[in-house]
């Protein structure tokens, strides 16, 4: 999981506004790095079944398109 600094780090990058901590953008991009560390953690741990089943459950339904598309940008991930 992200330890404290990593996931200040990621709300301050992609915040709206000073005090923002829970819009999708941030929501987003925390769970986009939890997913990553995750999906690495398991091509190590090839057994690992319980992290596997979190992983699944993470999956996110995209609403805004839009929003979305300008996250992905930011975080350099298309």
């Amino acid at each position: 999981m992200l330890n404290t600094k990593k996931k200040q780090r990621i709300i301050k990058k992609n915040q709206i506004h000073e005090k923002d901590t829970g819009s999708s953008e941030v929501q987003v991009a925390v769970l986009s790095t939890q997913i990553e560390e995750l999906a690495k953690h398991l091509k190590k741990h090839k057994k690992d079944n319980n992290s596997r089943r979190g992983l699944i459950k993470m999956v996110l339904e995209r609403k805004d398109k839009t929003r979305y598309n300008a996250l992905m940008k930011k975080m350099n991930l298309v």
